[in-house]
């Protein structure tokens, strides 16, 4: 990093938009917001009721902070140069654009394959719930998955950073990814590339395969509930659970695991994964869960009943 020398890149924004950026700043900007009430809303409901205070909802609340995390990585910015400011970015906002965007990314794919085996615990070892989901195996499931996400981000950010950049330094893109920022390196690019690829279709794969994995299992144990009751709230349960996962992961494997990137569809399908998924997740959660939604009526009738004293 030391023989850049470049200081800053010039993001270019989403390809083939230009004379629509103030359409795009009203949409953005109310995704934006929806994002963060909606996911604030899901927290506030599981910290407000103690009988939400289980390892699911404990999984549930982190993944909504890391769905409000993870749009304010790009979205701010963004919203900058389209209202009319500067598009430029420093050398090292760059950087850190780009690691906080796999780190949290890969983050909350690996929470999304915890979140899973969750699941396959409670419906296939009832039981043994809550001795197998102590809190103790929560916590070091979270720091695990932030190791995780700490060490993948980490790879690809210091291999796309350490290459020279002394060239253009125009990102065709609207924020600092991968397959953005390399072609502009001035030196060969190619084991970058290699490692990236590798790295992100490793990570990807190995979600899906734990995910399917505790999916078998999961499906296997609804089939054999006797209940219409109970195999209909398992199965409620856990379809949305599934949604979440491929409104997620589904995007990675289109944008980072293609043969041959094509700049437009890369970003349609980035802004589902930015800011559509985290959106519909509050939704999915809020709407098909009836604990959170009792939840947040109670909080908004203490709310009304304080106001009104």
């Amino acid at each position: 990093m030391n023989h850049t020398e470049l200081t800053e890149f010039i993001l270019l924004g989403i390809p083939d938009t230009r004379g629509v950026e103030s359409g795009l700043f009203v949409i953005f900007l109310s995704m934006y917001l929806f994002i963060l009430l909606g996911n604030l809303l899901i927290l506030i409901a599981i910290v407000s009721s103690s009988a939400l205070y289980t390892p699911m909802y404990f999984f549930l609340g982190l993944l909504s902070i890391f769905d409000m995390l993870f749009p304010s990585v790009t979205c701010p910015k963004m919203l900058f140069y389209l209202s009319g400011q500067s598009h430029a970015i420093s050398y090292h906002g760059c950087a850190a654009q780009l690691f906080f965007y796999h780190f949290l990314g890969s983050t909350e794919g690996c929470l999304y394959s915890v979140m899973a085996y969750d699941r396959f615990v409670a419906i296939c070892h009832p039981l043994r719930y809550n001795l197998i989901m102590r809190p103790g195996v929560c916590v070091g499931f979270v720091l695990g998955v932030w190791c995780v996400g700490c060490l993948h981000a980490s790879i690809l950010t210091s291999f796309t950073f350490r290459l020279n950049y002394c060239g253009p330094n125009q990102v065709d893109y609207f924020f600092c990814d991968i397959p953005a920022v390399l072609p502009l390196a001035c030196d060969d690019s190619s084991l970058a590339q290699t490692v990236g690829s590798t790295n992100i279709g490793f990570i990807a794969l190995m979600l899906w395969f734990t995910v399917c994995v505790s999916y078998t299992y999961i499906g296997i144990a609804i089939l054999r509930i006797r209940s219409v009751e109970g195999r209909k709230k398992a199965f409620s349960t856990c379809s949305a659970h599934l949604a979440a996962i491929f409104c997620a992961l589904g995007p990675v494997i289109i944008i980072y695991l293609q043969s041959t990137p094509n700049p437009l569809l890369d970003a349609v399908v980035q802004m589902l994964n930015n800011y559509v998924s985290p959106m519909l997740n509050s939704l999915i959660y809020s709407l098909r869960n009836r604990e959170v939604k009792n939840s947040l009526k109670r909080v908004f009738h203490k709310i009304v009943l304080t106001s009104l004293e």
